[in-house]
């Protein structure tokens, strides 16, 4: 009889072993820096993802507390020598423990299974509760609860979780973007736009910008108003075979083959939309079309430095703060493709912050 599949037992042992134990991750690591418990640390996570894979260990309620302590921000990989490919790692970590579930209980599964099994796999869902949050805006029950004292009598996390409600934007994307936006003067390039999820409902203006960007720098772009999230919630919640049907829908609305780029302006959403192929990894129909995609999909900076980028005319301001997450600089690896510049076309200097700790 053959053994119940395990992501980590399973996964391929080079990954696993890759880890030398030398430390130099430990300074980067947020978790580790505020408790300075090896378990906190990637290399401790390592270890215990190494355990489970020899079989020497399962994985427990502990184990995946741990696991879900960190914060993915992924800085280890930028200071590891070994090229360790923690965020792999990472993401089969939690499938293991999902899918032993040894955290759940009823109120976590209702919170999981609303939010990731159900609302963010269909984004009209998603859209009709922004629908709801721009009422609760707009209407002033959001000023009147706040200012009523009502929020004192819910419990912490509840006060917490209202306190952090983003603004949901007037129009979303499909409204304001065209299905298809020509290239301002000759075509150079034809690419397709991911406008998100999260990031419609709060940035859709943000789309707006950069598909207007797009097509002054020559770029037709195609913009489907009904779109798919990207799966990056999923996988980074363990939720392996949801993510993988969310990539699949993905490639076949936007198959590679018809793309010069796939653009995100999404800094975590680019970096899990990169490694379409290992999460399609012996998909026999989808894994060489996930290669094609992974090739495509370009960060919009990453897009433009790649191009070269036409010198807006009207004058800037004479500085600004360019700050790339850590998804952006931890594992897309985006950052030196777009690094700002001093340009006497725009009279604009761009700097660039490097600390890793103002990107976490």
């Amino acid at each position: 009889m053959a053994a119940p599949f395990s992501h980590l037992k399973d996964l391929d042992y080079s990954v696993v072993q890759q880890c030398m134990h030398c430390g130099l991750c430990l300074p980067t690591c947020p978790t580790y820096d505020a408790t300075k418990l090896e378990r906190n640390s990637p290399r401790g996570r390592i270890s215990l993802m190494r355990a489970i894979a020899d079989g020497r260990l399962e994985a427990t309620e502990a184990f995946g507390d741990e696991m879900y302590f960190c914060l993915g921000c992924l800085a280890c990989m930028t200071a590891c020598p070994a090229g360790v490919n923690y965020a792999e790692l990472f993401e089969h970590a939690r499938a293991e423990v999902e899918a032993k579930g040894v955290l759940n209980n009823p109120k976590r599964n209702a919170i999981r299974g609303f939010s990731v099994g159900w609302l963010f796999m269909d984004l009209n869902r998603l859209k009709v509760l922004g629908f709801a949050m721009r009422l609760y805006q707009q209407l002033g029950l959001q000023w009147l609860v706040r200012n009523s004292g009502v929020m004192k009598l819910m419990p912490k996390r509840l006060r917490e979780l209202e306190a952090m409600t983003p603004d949901i934007q007037p129009a979303l994307s499909a409204d304001l973007i065209a299905p298809v936006t020509p290239a301002r003067g000759q075509r150079r390039y034809r690419v397709a736009m991911l406008t998100g999820c999260a990031q419609d409902l709060i940035f859709s203006d943000v789309n707006v910008d950069t598909v207007e960007v797009l097509a002054r720098n020559g770029c037709e772009v195609i913009t489907p108003p009904e779109q798919h999230c990207c799966g990056s919630l999923h996988a980074h919640n363990g939720e392996w075979e949801l993510a993988q049907t969310l990539a699949r829908r993905n490639i076949d609305q936007f198959p590679p083959d018809q793309f010069d780029a796939i653009i995100t302006n999404a800094g975590g959403c680019g970096s899990h939309l990169k490694h379409y192929a290992s999460l399609l990894k012996g998909d026999l129909v989808y894994e060489k079309r996930a290669h094609e995609w992974d090739k495509k999909v370009k960060d919009i900076h990453e897009w433009l430095g790649a191009i070269g980028i036409e010198a807006p005319k009207a004058p800037l301001a004479p500085s600004c703060d360019a700050l790339p997450n850590c998804t952006i600089g931890n594992r897309q690896s985006a950052v030196s493709k777009w690094s700002p510049t001093t340009s006497p076309a725009t009279s604009a200097t761009a700097r660039k912050l490097r600390a890793s700790r103002a990107r976490c």
